[in-house]
């Protein structure tokens, strides 16, 4: 097993890459703490890792509230011993929206959930990670990298969190604590399709043809993907690698 012995904790683990991510890391050995806002989905997530006879609690948690998450990071403490792997994957969308149009509310929620987020969530769990050295992954975005009209602030915060991982993962290198985010296109999963606009949700089979089109590949995200690309990051056979964005792509930002 290539996690095993490890404990993780992923935020936003109740559904898409979260969940994909926590099941995948439980069978490779992790003990798996499930984050998320809605607790029905954060328990739907660890019953199915039960099922494959593997650990793991459910935290219900705001990520951009610092008390929920210094509160996330005990619960992994206090029920596993220690953290040796923080997934910060939680965020929301943003339906695309020029930047003039944007409403003040609209963008501080975006930035507080989305980068904000990854600063409290890294800050609470750097201590414990001092201890014994870690691993923290951040998802980012494709949108980061490449500028596209009508999804400002979601691409802003984006990209705010790749550089917060390389800024993160120089002063965390002589603690042995490495840091990278991971960059996914577009996917089919609920928080993709919230990107859309609501005329692009009414032929969702011309829209999907719109984005397969700009994706060399052929093909959107899955959430395997994402999964995935996570475990290689978290493993030991990445040891020398840190402050680094890794594009599940397909090839779109080319």
């Amino acid at each position: 097993m290539k996690l095993d012995g490890k404990v993780a904790l992923i935020t936003g683990a109740g559904s898409g890459f979260g969940r994909a991510t926590a099941v995948l890391f439980a069978k490779e050995g992790a003990k798996i703490v499930v984050v998320d806002k809605n607790p029905d989905t954060g328990r739907e997530s660890v019953d199915i890792i039960r099922r494959h006879g593997c650990e793991a609690i459910s935290v219900k948690a705001d990520v951009s509230d610092a008390r929920d998450c210094e509160a996330m990071i005990k619960a992994a403490v206090d029920e596993f011993g220690k953290l040796d792997i923080l997934h910060n994957n939680a965020g929301i969308a943003q339906v695309m929206t020029p930047i003039a149009e944007i409403d003040e509310a609209v963008w501080d929620r975006l930035i507080n959930v989305n980068l904000k987020s990854v600063f409290l969530c890294s800050k609470m769990a750097i201590p414990v990670m001092k201890k014994q050295g870690g691993v923290i992954i951040n998802t980012s975005s494709v949108g980061a990298v490449r500028a596209r009209p009508g999804g400002g602030a979601y691409a802003v915060a984006k990209a705010g969190v790749t550089h917060l991982t390389r800024i993160l993962a120089v002063e965390l290198a002589a603690f042995k604590i490495r840091v990278n985010s991971i960059s996914p296109v577009i996917s089919e999963t609920p928080l993709g399709l919230e990107l859309l606009p609501d005329h692009l949700k009414k032929d969702m089979e011309a829209t999907r043809k719109g984005f397969l089109s700009t994706i060399p590949i052929g093909r959107m995200a899955v959430p395997e993907d994402i999964a995935n690309a996570a475990l290689f990051l978290a493993m030991d056979d990445s040891s020398m690698i840190t402050g680094i964005d890794l594009l599940v792509d397909g090839g779109r930002a080319i």
